[in-house]
């Protein structure tokens, strides 16, 4: 596979994962209300440690799928044909 195939696979696994975890570990109770503001928006949604855990186990999960394809044991060609 191309350098620009796995790149897509890479930027949709990441997309996938990070909103999955985005959810993750977000405290909603508010101790200052602020006009006009959503009341269920985290005050601290934490952005750098999920994007952090999001890239760790994007990898982890794209290194599977790349030795998978590598060895033929995942081959997309001869699943649609």
């Amino acid at each position: 596979m191309s350098i620009t195939g796995l790149a897509i696979i890479y930027i949709i696994i990441w997309w996938i994962v990070f909103f999955a975890i985005l959810p993750i570990d977000v405290n909603r109770t508010k101790t200052v209300k602020i006009e006009g503001e959503d009341p269920g928006s985290p005050e601290n949604p934490k952005m750098l440690k999920k994007f952090i855990y999001c890239t760790g186990i994007t990898s982890f999960i794209f290194v599977i799928i790349y030795l998978l394809m590598k060895y033929e044991y995942l081959n997309l060609r001869n699943i649609i044909n």
